[in-house]
């Protein structure tokens, strides 16, 4: 009897070590999670949140610009205004202060060119007026928070009598957007951006 009464002991101690060793096992991944997700906002200023928010904006910036190579003003239009919710979905209160004053010092001039954009689906000029100032703000977010892909600051010299302006393209091949089809190949490649 007292051989069963030990064995069933030693049974249970052994299932309950391995049980806080399991809960340990866990514990210690969540925290190694959170450490991981700590270094990557240290690292880079952002949380996943705000590269998702981000990843976001890039697309639908792409939507713009792509609907605008194409002549295609209510695609851009349809395009700006799904960025401009994008936009919202960026939680400032995850982001460091200096990524902070960064978004906070280009979002509002991007958001208003965007809903301009979005406001203009049957005036093509004034949305690539826009669509200028934009690029220069997406491009400094871009350099700011990253895009989650390779993108291309493409530069056109003939656009807005000849002082230029430039766009960020997914693909190396210049498709101008300002002004389409009527000179799709106006414009080089600037940089690379990864």
């Amino acid at each position: 009897m007292k051989t069963l009464i030990i064995g069933v002991a030693i049974i249970a101690i052994t299932a309950s070590a391995r049980n806080r060793g399991t809960n340990n096992s866990a514990a210690n991944k969540k925290k190694d999670t959170t450490v991981a997700d700590n270094a990557t906002v240290k690292e880079t200023g952002i949380t996943a949140n705000a590269d998702g928010a981000m990843r976001e904006m890039v697309t639908q910036y792409l939507q713009i610009k792509n609907a605008l190579t194409n002549d295609n003003g209510k695609d851009a239009a349809t395009a700006g205004n799904v960025f401009v919710a994008s936009m919202g979905k960026m939680e400032e209160t995850s982001l460091t202060t200096q990524k902070r004053k960064t978004w906070d010092d280009l979002s509002d001039d991007a958001k208003e060119m965007a809903e301009h954009i979005g406001k203009s689906a049957d005036k093509i000029e004034h949305q690539r007026e826009h669509f200028d100032m934009l690029s220069r703000d997406m491009y400094d977010m871009v350099k700011a928070f990253g895009a989650g892909r390779s993108l291309y600051n493409d530069y056109c010299p003939m656009y807005n009598n000849k002082k230029g302006a430039t766009w960020l393209s997914e693909t190396k091949e210049i498709k101008n957007i300002y002004f389409g089809k009527k000179m799709l190949t106006c414009g080089t490649v600037k940089e690379e951006m990864k």
